[in-house]
């Protein structure tokens, strides 16, 4: 929580003139939705930043490329909260809803956030299926379904707590730059989520 805050008022110096906004991340996305989208946590310059979920960063770009190309975005981008991005028939929240450092969050965050993805499920009266990006995200939602606890993989399909739950790698740059994850990839999970 400090850490978030203090890189709020450290802001990186191609956002100095922005306010950031520092806080937790609420999910983003109609709850009428039946797909849900499960990251890993807020971007410290990203969603930490402009206070929405894959906002504002390259993972971000990525992700709504692949959900505009499916029909789930009414645009490619999302570059601030008030850009006019619209999602359609999808939602997404992260497991953990601080910006950790490092982006690399510790199972106790994990934990402490885990009420609030249970809760927010909980409001998805039409969820059917769950798209769980990159094995962190993967170990942090399975057990707000149950205790079996099925092995991550990209494409993974299983059927847990009466959903559809698939498994995709996460959209960061890590596994974009490097081809290990397509845009092909993203869109074929995707599309199959959507079914």
């Amino acid at each position: 929580m400090e850490w978030r805050e203090k890189v709020a008022l450290e802001k990186r110096a191609a956002f100095r003139d922005q306010t950031y906004w520092g806080k937790p991340v609420p999910g983003f996305g109609p709850l009428d939705a039946s797909l849900l989208i499960v990251g890993l946590a807020p971007a410290a310059h990203g969603a930490n930043r402009t206070g929405r979920m894959f906002t504002g960063d390259p993972s971000g770009d990525f992700l709504f490329r692949a959900l505009y190309q499916v029909g789930l975005a009414s645009q490619p981008t999302s570059v601030s909260a008030d850009d006019g991005l619209e999602l359609r028939g999808v939602r997404m929240a992260a497991p953990v809803r601080c910006a950790p450092p490092d982006n690399k969050p510790t199972p106790v965050e994990r934990d402490t956030c885990s009420g609030y993805l249970r809760e927010e499920m909980g409001l998805m009266r039409r969820l059917r299926s769950v798209l769980v990006l990159g094995g962190f995200g993967w170990k942090a939602f399975l057990p707000l379904l149950g205790p079996e606890r099925p092995k991550f993989g990209h494409g993974v399909e299983v059927e847990m707590g009466g959903l559809r739950v698939f498994g995709c790698y996460h959209v960061s740059p890590h596994n974009t730059y490097t081809g290990k994850l397509t845009q092909q990839m993203l869109q074929d999970v995707l599309k199959k989520a959507m079914g």
